[in-house]
């Protein structure tokens, strides 16, 4: 925070391996993922972060994490004439030879970084997930609480529980009373009995509790050494723990339609479900609020073009695509290519993807570098693109990172 106010140190959890997101993660950790055109999944919390001024961020990388580290180090500089930085951290061993064991493991054995800072608190936040916050809210709701531990929470059908840690609150509304790390059948709310508070990864601690209870955790033999499904059981029952609405936060410029947008985009179908959220005419999740933006590396590209009757339609279309054919209810990053006569509908197309003349493609995210020849089709014979592709619970086709295309 800027001089004058609490000191934190932000944590950026981003060693996840992103196994339901495959193929998309078959070469890259979990948050280095495009999203958006532009952005990459960890753009998102570093963005809400810096934004509310925490502006000393560590990333904990580990699964095939070199483009997510290059992207950190290339994009995310900060002034170091004030100190400030977001630096990743790779697994290290610093407790012995073995990686990671889990979320909590991972902050154990980067304690040196919090003894180097000494912050008063530590904002520990999950690394791929897309929404807006302002962490100053959440911050300052913890420090009038005076717990250990200020989760965030925001409101899912009960039907999705078993996808989320799930919190029940207290009768204040605000005291954790029970957290269930992915539960089959929980409680629902009090006040709305088919709905019920998920975790959404994002916590808050006073740096002496924190610590404290990594220690505690690793000491315990029979841990999963996660902050899910330890460190919070474990604050929970200690009378530590205390819960944070998401839907009382609020960043300048929001909309009634955007205000308290969170989406996991842990499977193939929730993240081409949030693809389709930027596109509407009014979208669900706005990127272009200049009031609270999203950071990310800037192209040296030249301006989309369209040629030969290319067309585009309710899309985005990023710098250095060239459209030739026809793009409907798409995403489309930089350096992408359309042909003449091809079709591309309800897609994402991740960079330099190449449609050639007359080819057809629905439904579908293409990772950077795939080639679709001429006359060729996705989407349009879903026997045939099970056998060759990867193919969602709803549908979805997913080609990897420079996959072949007969």
């Amino acid at each position: 925070m800027r001089r004058g106010g609490p000191s934190v140190l932000g944590i950026v959890l981003a060693g996840g391996e992103g196994k339901r997101l495959m193929p998309l993660t078959a070469d890259r950790a979990k948050p280095a993922v495009t999203f958006g055109g532009t952005y990459r999944l960890v753009d998102f919390v570093l963005s809400n972060l810096v934004n509310a001024d925490v502006l000393r961020i560590c990333v904990l990388t580990q699964y095939k994490s070199h483009s997510l580290d290059r992207h950190i180090t290339t994009t995310w500089r900060m002034s170091s004439l004030l100190g400030n930085y977001v630096t990743p951290v790779p697994a290290q061993q610093r407790l012995g030879p073995r990686w990671y064991l889990g979320s909590a493991d991972a902050i154990l054995q980067s304690l040196n970084l919090v003894h180097d800072e000494q912050p008063e608190y530590v904002a520990v936040f999950g690394a791929d997930h897309v929404y807006r916050m302002d962490p100053r809210q959440m911050l300052r709701q913890h420090i009038e609480g005076g717990a250990g531990v200020t989760v965030a929470g925001i409101r899912v059908p009960r039907a999705e529980s078993s996808s989320f840690g799930v919190i029940t609150p207290g009768s204040d509304g605000r005291a954790v009373q029970r957290f269930l790390e992915k539960p089959a059948d929980p409680p629902g709310l009090a006040d709305d009995p088919e709905c019920v508070f998920a975790s959404m990864g994002n916590y808050v601690f006073t740096t002496k509790a924190l610590v404290e209870a990594l220690h505690r955790d690793a000491e315990d033999s029979e841990s999963v050494h996660d902050m899910g499904g330890s460190i919070l059981p474990q604050l929970t029952a200690r009378g530590d723990a205390q819960l944070y609405d998401f839907s009382d936060n609020h960043v300048p410029g929001e909309t009634t339609r955007d205000q308290g947008y969170w989406r996991d985009v842990g499977t193939l179908d929730a993240y081409y479900e949030a693809h389709m959220d930027l596109i509407a005419e009014r979208p669900a999740f706005n990127l272009y609020n200049r009031q609270w933006p999203i950071y990310t590396h800037s192209y040296q590209l030249s301006p989309a073009r369209f040629n030969a009757g290319g067309i585009a339609s309710e899309s985005i279309i990023s710098a250095g695509c060239l459209i030739r054919g026809q793009v409907t209810r798409s995403v489309l990053s930089p350096g992408v290519r359309v042909d003449p006569g091809a079709v591309v509908q309800g897609s994402v197309l991740h960079d330099n993807v190449r449609i050639g003349r007359g080819a057809v493609v629905r439904g579908a995210v293409l990772d950077k570098n795939v080639e679709v020849p001429p006359g060729a089709t996705i989407g349009v014979n879903p026997e045939r693109d099970a056998e060759l592709y990867t193919v969602s619970k709803c549908g979805v086709i997913a080609l990897g990172k420079g996959q072949r295309v007969p």
